[in-house]
């Protein structure tokens, strides 16, 4: 039997020397462009089974050494029969041969070609063609399908001994911002969110804020992303990716705060002790004598909280020394014999910190 062969490099848009990276990152591009949920052009199904049939290949290294093997001679448009002896290639994945039982297909991809079925083992003149026995397990190496579109929102699809799929896409995933304040990442809860959708579709939710989520964190909410045009699993993820609101009182640098703390100049050069606001109570800092201004005190522990198993982040207290703007007459006497007396100049190196 002869078949067209298939150019999986040129289906992705990747040279054949493409890392395991950029052939994920192709491929990601391009299901999401053709996912027949999201592109209603006649022709997107085949091209997204096409895309789902070049990745399935070219993501496991076992079968991307099969496939390159056949050489320089392969190019778009030429018939392909395989060599004699390709029909008793076996291939190992999850442990099974294409003969055994033990697993069920989940390429997630839908129909594959002829030309994928000679080479491996799903159609005729294939390993697991007529008299292969029960179907074999087959997840390849990397992600699965259904893994790379639970993240995404696209759906993937069992694969049976017949060679041909039968599928129900999931509906995409649908992503918005969620804008947290400090507070309630310190103390976590549940808030209610009022959300517009892409679609246009406005969705009050009760949203569950996990105690110690970061920036650019995402909350999912499953099949809460609106709807597909109906059938089974139309509904969507609801991927909600956290901003930190601003504050006025803390700046955020991962899990690390700062906060401004002013001292008049005495303070600063005879210290002091200083009563300073953490996220959820008030703690006396011991400010050391000599201290400048732009100066950062850590407070261990004091910052946002981890997530799970991570440590809290520090709380940093940046001095700010704020002169009097007005001198009683007795303030400006002190000064003036302070001038007088002190041999300390800001300006010399020695005396920078």
């Amino acid at each position: 039997m002869a078949v067209k062969y298939q150019d999986y490099y040129q289906i992705l848009d990747v040279g054949r020397s493409a890392s395991a990276e950029e052939i994920h990152r192709a491929y990601r591009k391009k299901a999401r462009q053709y996912h027949p949920d999201v592109n209603k052009e006649a022709d997107a199904a085949g091209k997204f089974n096409k895309v789902n049939e070049a990745y399935e290949v070219l993501k496991d290294p076992e079968k991307r050494k099969r496939y390159d093997q056949l050489g320089e001679n392969w190019k778009a448009g030429q018939e392909f029969r395989p060599p004699p002896g390709w029909e008793n290639v076996q291939f190992r994945f999850n442990g099974h041969r294409p003969g055994q039982a033990g697993g069920s297909f989940s390429f997630g991809g839908g129909d594959f070609s002829d030309f994928f079925d000679m080479l491996f083992g799903h159609g005729p003149g294939g390993a697991g063609g007529p008299g292969g026995g029960a179907s074999g397990g087959v997840s390849g190496g990397g992600s699965t399908m259904e893994e790379l579109f639970a993240s995404m929102g696209g759906g993937g699809a069992g694969r049976g001994r017949s060679g041909r799929s039968s599928r129900t896409h999931a509906a995409p995933a649908v992503e918005a911002e969620l804008e947290v304040s400090l507070e309630e990442i310190y103390h976590g809860g549940t808030r209610q969110v009022r959300l517009q959708l892409p679609s246009g579709q406005i969705r009050t939710l009760d949203v569950k804020i996990p105690r110690g989520v970061s920036e650019g964190s995402v909350i999912r909410l499953k099949g809460e992303g609106g709807t597909s045009g109906g059938g089974e699993n139309s509904g969507g993820d609801l991927l909600l990716k956290v901003k930190i609101a601003p504050h006025a009182r803390f700046e955020v640098s991962g899990k690390d705060l700062t906060t401004d703390l002013a001292l008049s100049p005495w303070e600063a050069a005879l210290g002091t002790r200083a009563a300073v606001r953490t996220l959820d109570q008030e703690v006396t800092l011991t400010i050391p004598p000599g201290t400048s201004s732009g100066q950062r005190l850590r407070l261990r522990g004091k910052g946002l909280p981890g997530l799970k198993e991570e440590e809290a982040g520090d709380l940093f207290v940046r001095v700010q020394i704020v002169v009097p703007k007005t001198l009683t007459d007795e303030e400006r006497k002190l000064f003036e014999k302070l001038k007088e007396t002190s041999r300390f100049d800001p300006r010399q190196e020695d005396n920078k910190t």
